[in-house]
């Protein structure tokens, strides 16, 4: 992602939660503690609720990456310590738990959450105390860039929610040669509006007509009504930018109504829920834009050495999550300090580092990456690589 979008304005709720603390100061971790000989890093990451599909593999993924270079000698001559919570998937957890990890653990840097409700919530828990935070998959916009400003704190391992959408487009135009579509938007998410509104945008200019624009609600659990209306509309391809538990459903009860057009999105599809919710049957003509093709010859070593620690495949969010704890560690590596600020600098700095989701280098003025997006497909009952985007 590689333009700006909007999201919603940060809680103030954190601000009071950090006063009440009583351990915090606007000093916080600038000076860079780390016990002993270890090197504390929160891993704050949604391993429960309904992003804990995401959480989870991200975590896992950032592990990897610190126990290898830890395997290596760490960094600065120390071990990386990840001192792990659970942010449930709600911003108000996610305030409290980042709260506790600058306050009372002390961490000097910040790996996660996923989302970008729940990175929203601890903004001001991470700048006022000086900890520099990577995201691997938080892609709102207002998230690095809030209404013009820079957040100083805040960096991101992924590309963003308005390049996603303009893949989407691309990919709907160029690719699926498709000229009239339907939306379905989750009204009450910044990442599915993010998405479709860059989607709608792009996909107009270049030609495209929006046949059908439905809203729902994450929660949502019946679409058979608005589904009928899009049905009625006869679109070549539905465009729903959502979140595996209603996208699932949605893809489910399309095909239960008839609907056989290519249905497709952003990264919310990623992971095996998506396929469990709508059945294997129905995942014909599926496809979503995603940071990283864990099938791509690039990642055979990664996805390797994921399986031999995980027994399982690595998805993209975990490729994410070890991306974004290798940036933190490269960040501290070249400032050649633990302090807050020099970390901070070093990460803006950060250049040509080789990730599993591609070479990454971060823009100093937005504290986004530069890099590709992949589009995927799901054919013979497993995610694959169908074609790559660069951004323009």
């Amino acid at each position: 992602m590689k333009k700006m979008f909007k999201l919603a304005t940060v809680a103030v709720l954190s601000l009071s939660l950090i006063a009440g603390c009583g351990t915090a100061s606007t000093s916080g971790n600038a000076g860079g503690s780390s016990s002993g000989g270890e090197i504390k890093l929160g891993a704050l990451f949604e391993q429960t609720g309904g992003a804990a599909q995401y959480g989870t593999a991200g975590l896992k993924g950032a592990k990897l990456a610190v126990e290898q270079q830890n395997a290596k000698g760490g960094v600065l001559g120390k071990q990386i310590k990840l001192v792990e919570a659970d942010n449930k998937s709600e911003p108000g957890e996610s305030t409290a738990q980042a709260t506790k990890l600058v306050t009372q653990e002390k961490v000097v840097g910040m790996l996660g959450p996923m989302t970008t409700k729940t990175i929203a919530a601890i903004i001001p828990i991470v700048s006022q105390n000086k900890v520099p935070l990577v995201t691997p998959s938080g892609t709102g916009a207002a998230l690095t860039v809030d209404n013009g400003k820079l957040n100083s704190w805040i960096f991101r391992a992924c590309f963003m929610d308005e390049f996603q959408g303009e893949v989407g487009a691309r990919f709907a135009i160029d690719t699926l040669k498709i000229k009239n579509v339907a939306m379905l938007i989750d009204n009450s998410g910044d990442y599915a509006k993010g998405l479709g509104k860059s989607f709608e945008t792009v996909f107009t200019k270049d030609g495209g007509t929006i046949v059908a624009k439905e809203n729902y609600v994450a929660g949502d659990k019946d679409f058979k009504a608005i589904l009928g209306r899009v049905k009625a509309k006869n679109p070549d391809a539905i465009y729903v930018p959502g979140y595996y538990n209603e996208v699932g459903l949605i893809v489910k009860q399309a095909r239960e109504s008839g609907i056989t057009v290519p249905i497709f999105g952003g990264d919310g599809f990623n992971g095996d829920e998506t396929t469990k919710i709508a059945g294997q049957n129905n995942m014909t003509q599926i496809y979503f834009s995603d940071h990283v093709a864990t099938d791509d010859p690039g990642l055979v070593e990664f996805t390797k050495q994921y399986k031999a620690k995980y027994n399982e495949d690595p998805t993209g969010f975990a490729a994410l999550g070890y991306d974004a704890a290798t940036m933190m560690i490269k960040a501290i590596e070249a400032a050649g300090s633990t302090e807050g600020e020099k970390v901070r600098v070093a990460m803006e700095g950060l250049k040509d580092v080789k990730g599993v989701t591609g070479t990454i280098t971060e823009d100093a003025k937005t504290h986004n990456p530069s890099k590709s997006a992949v589009i995927l497909q799901y054919k013979d009952g497993k995610w694959a690589f169908a074609s790559r985007v660069n951004p323009k």
